[in-house]
């Protein structure tokens, strides 16, 4: 151990000679609260809020406790095996282990951190870690990169449990390897573990479900669990852990072992990069599936909260770009057919009349063709011959931006790239168009994930990162919640009165189920035209739009990014007289948003109480739907803790002011006078 110690020490020395003005010691590098120490053969990593310690092992680590400094709870890891393993006989070399560090400066869209990087050689395969480290962030993220090469056998998919054997030598239920690659392993002991494991839903054109959750306690012969998220606690005092792979759903993740977690008393491993040996290169670093680990209190609320403080710091918030009440006409299917400079302009200053900031052309406004065309996104000549100027002009004078819907060539996994970001950064440097939809994605191997990153990355680069990207998650091979969500926000679901599949209850159903796990800030979620066909809904249906008022439909996207998924040179007089309270809720859109939002009350069903509270330091809002019941008044669980003394101004709806005490659970006792009503709080603790 002590050759190792003295190799460590020589690398620090060597690297970490350029930094020495940033406050470093030989072993030591300090970025506010967050920081990384190399003591002999340990490496701890952590800021104010967590600290995890490894042994170094050459940079392959195995990690030794985690500690919760906000309570200094230490969760202690029995772990003998390596965090990152790959099937078989593996082999470090001897001073392979390198450690670097680099901090990161605030950016338009990235927070400021501190990263850690670990880079080791198991077999022939080069394995890079990148940690990241927030300040004050409950969380440590990390990133992998491979090069070289891998051995054959990585990634093959665990046995049926059904295929294996009677359980009679525990020795054997003991071995510790899986037969896929693992990217981090906790050595918790104790027999009492619970855990939940949460499956998110993409491709929502097929899925009308967005959250899935299976609950399970840890046990001795173990079990494969599906999801991007693990929450564990520990039955036996007030420890909480999460584990969120940052990665696809897992129906779409490439090289999917079918599993992400393996849970077994003493061992939970986290599992699949998303990378195959054909994918690996001698000559780069190829990026796979990563982590977070988080620490939190016991509870579910304290887990997710200290879930959602991590994933505010993915992307930096700017309230003026990433805000927006959108308006995109294909929600009343004219799919493009409608679209030319006459029916824009119209639709554009319609929209402001609306309150609408940001008007989205989708398919259709293009010239089109054959792709590798020159004129294939130019603007359409005969649809816009004078350009798509007089629109932007026109959108300046309305206070309306303009948006473009456009689809990354995906011939031959996104080979033609760099065109296609030379195409978004000149209709930028042209017409100043900043927001684009990005759809039509299908990324069916790592080469095409890879080159996907790099038409992101180019316009960003080009543009000065003012490029903002609306990425679609309705359909197709695409990358979900916990992947490439740093850059822009998500398209969640198409839903159209033309074939009676949208049911505003069902709309608030699924933005509540994610806002448990994912901020609602980063979706756009759709209202529609409520009076357009009426007769594809069967009658009596006390649900189809046609029976919600066109206000309360838009109340239920506030805590979202609200999207007019219409036409609106159809709205009635009576639904454009809702322009006020878009107004309103315009005011008071960006605070809402700065706060992390978490669901209230019941799950969603058309006939439940429910709602959303948006948590900030000491204040913050509630927004209360009473659906289609009979009750006047309920008891909603909320985030306060017994005991609170809260006061509440409505802003919108129709609340009236009060002042409450919460109860058990956080249960405070809202009124609202009819059915499918709604409030909107700005709510005081006292």
């Amino acid at each position: 151990m002590r050759a190792i110690t003295q190799s460590l020490t020589l690398l620090l020395l060597v690297f970490f000679k350029p930094i020495m003005n940033k406050g470093f010691s030989q072993n030591h590098v300090k970025f506010e609260d967050c920081g990384v120490w190399l003591v002999s053969d340990t490496l701890t990593i952590g800021n104010s809020k967590i600290e995890r310690r490894f042994l170094w092992n050459n940079g392959n680590l195995i990690s030794l406790d985690i500690t919760n400094r906000q309570t200094g709870k230490k969760t202690v890891l029995e772990n003998s095996n390596t965090d990152f393993s790959l099937p078989g006989k593996m082999h470090t070399k001897e001073g392979a282990g390198v450690l670097e560090t680099k901090i990161r400066r605030e950016e338009d869209f990235s927070q400021r951190r501190l990263d850690v990087i670990v880079l080791t050689k198991v077999n022939a395969l080069e394995v890079k870690r990148v940690f990241r480290i927030y300040p004050g962030i409950p969380a440590i993220a990390c990133d992998y990169y491979f090069k070289g090469e891998m051995d054959s056998s990585v990634q093959l998919r665990i046995s049926s449990p059904g295929d294996l054997v009677n359980v009679e030598n525990i020795s054997e239920v003991n071995k510790e390897q899986l037969p896929v690659m693992r990217l981090d392993r906790l050595g918790l002991s104790g027999n009492h573990w619970k855990v939940r494991a949460v499956q998110f839903f993409d491709i929502t054109d097929r899925h009308t479900t967005t959250v899935k959750f299976t609950d399970q306690m840890a046990y001795i012969f173990g079990n494969q669990l599906v999801g991007n998220l693990l929450l564990i606690n520990n039955g036996i005092g007030k420890e909480g852990l999460f584990w969120l792979k940052e990665a696809p759903s897992p129906s779409v993740q490439h090289a999917y072992p079918g599993f992400d977690f393996s849970v077994k008393t003493g061992s939970f491993q986290l599992t699949g990069a998303g990378i195959e040996r054909k994918d690996i290169s001698p000559f780069r670093w190829v990026r796979g599936y990563g982590f977070v680990i988080g620490v939190s209190d016991g509870s579910e609320n304290g887990q997710v909260i200290a879930l959602r403080e991590y994933q505010q710091c993915i992307r930096k918030y700017i309230p003026a770009r990433d805000d927006m009440v959108m308006m995109n006409t294909w929600g009343e299917r004219g799919e493009g057919e409608n679209l030319n400079e006459a029916f824009a302009l119209n639709e554009i200053r319609t929209a402001s009349k609306l309150g609408v900031n940001v008007f989205q052309l989708d398919a259709g406004w293009y010239q089109g063709g054959t792709k590798n065309m020159d004129s294939f996104w130019l603007p359409h000549k005969e649809k816009f011959p004078n350009g798509l100027a007089p629109l932007i002009a026109d959108g300046r004078k309305s206070n309306v931006e303009i948006s473009l819907w456009y689809e990354p060539d995906p011939e031959n996994d996104y080979a033609h790239w760099e065109r296609d970001a030379g195409i978004l950064t000149r209709i930028y440097n042209k017409y100043g168009i900043k927001i684009f939809k990005i759809d039509g994605v299908q990324i069916i191997s790592k080469e095409g994930e890879v080159n996907f990153r790099k038409f992101l990355d180019s316009v960003l680069n080009a543009t000065d990162n003012k490029v903002f990207f609306n990425i679609d998650i309705t359909a197709g091979r695409r990358n979900g919640y916990h992947y490439f969500n740093e850059y822009g926000n998500l398209f969640l679901e198409n839903r159209y009165t033309d074939w009676g599949n949208y049911y505003p209850y069902q709309t608030l159903r699924n933005t509540w189920n994610l806002s448990k796990y994912f901020p609602l800030q980063k979706l756009l979620v759709e209202f529609l035209n409520t009076d357009r066909n009426r007769d594809q809904y069967p009658p009596g249906d006390i649900f189809a739009p046609a029976n919600i008022p066109f206000e309360y439909t838009f109340a239920i996207t506030m805590m979202a990014q609200p999207l007019a998924w219409l036409e609106a040179h159809r709205l009635s007089s009576e639904q454009l007289n809702i322009a006020p309270v878009v107004t309103t809720y315009r005011k008071y859109q960006h605070d809402i948003h700065s706060g992390s939002i978490f669901p209230i009350g019941q799950e969603p069903d058309g006939q439940s109480w429910t709602g959303f509270q948006s948590i900030q330091q000491g204040r913050g809002y509630i927004i209360v739907y009473r659906e289609n019941n009979n009750s006047s008044a309920a008891f909603l669980k909320t985030f306060f803790a017994m005991g609170t003394k809260v006061s509440f101004r409505p802003l919108i709806g129709k609340g009236k002011p009060f002042v409450a005490v919460a109860g058990d659970d956080g249960r405070i006792r809202f009124s609202l006078p009819s059915l499918n009503s709604y409030a909107l709080y700005e709510y005081k603790i006292q």
